[in-house]
């Protein structure tokens, strides 16, 4: 799998230079802060330039999520707190008061979670989740989220809130369905290659 995603990251490098005629931008906050493009195509760019019409959509998916990703990273950030640790809590809190296994919540996931281990001895260092080996199965490791990483959940409901009115608030209801609806059907076939729910 990570072969096949370095091949879709060099496909994409390649688009974006054959679009901006130099070296490849990559995403950070600054660029974000400045709507600079990054000589990724935008709205008024010529067209016809990328290798295929499935490479510039996912150029623009992938210019789009860096964008987004760094408005909902300056959240985090001020809690400690990483994307995935987040989507983990959040899974744990709609399960409880029920625990889940761990790979039932790797599975769950919205992003793959390399290592899962890691990022719940994370969590569990700062009292976020407890971990218990079940008594019918001690192969099996049940996680649950504590009063603690509920608190944290409550603390920071607001600001996710705001977050997303600062990254899609100036679509339409409308057109953030139809958005939706899009972007599922454009990873449907590959949902199958992963456990889970995304």
């Amino acid at each position: 799998m990570h072969a096949k995603v370095s091949v879709q990251r060099a496909a994409a490098l390649r688009g974006v230079r054959s679009v901006g005629g130099g070296r490849a931008a990559r995403g950070s906050r600054g660029g974000a802060a400045s709507g600079d493009a990054g000589g990724v195509p935008g709205a008024d760019a010529p067209r016809g330039k990328c290798d295929s019409p499935e490479q510039e959509a996912y150029l623009h998916m992938w210019r789009t999520y860096d964008l987004l990703k760094a408005l909902e990273e300056q959240v985090f950030d001020r809690h400690d707190l990483s994307a995935q640790q987040y989507n983990a809590l959040r899974i744990l809190a709609d399960a409880a008061p029920d625990a889940l296994p761990t790979l039932a919540l790797a599975g769950r996931l919205v992003s793959r979670a390399p290592d899962i281990t890691r990022l719940l001895d994370r969590l569990e260092r700062r009292h976020l989740i407890r971990r218990d080996r079940r008594a019918d199965n001690r192969r099996v490791v049940a996680v649950s989220i504590t009063r603690a990483g509920t608190a944290l959940l409550d603390e920071l409901a607001d600001e996710i809130v705001a977050c997303g009115h600062r990254q899609l608030g100036h679509m339409k209801p409308s057109d953030l369905r139809l958005l939706v609806d899009l972007l599922r059907a454009a990873r449907a076939p590959h949902e199958r290659e992963r456990p889970g729910d995304a």
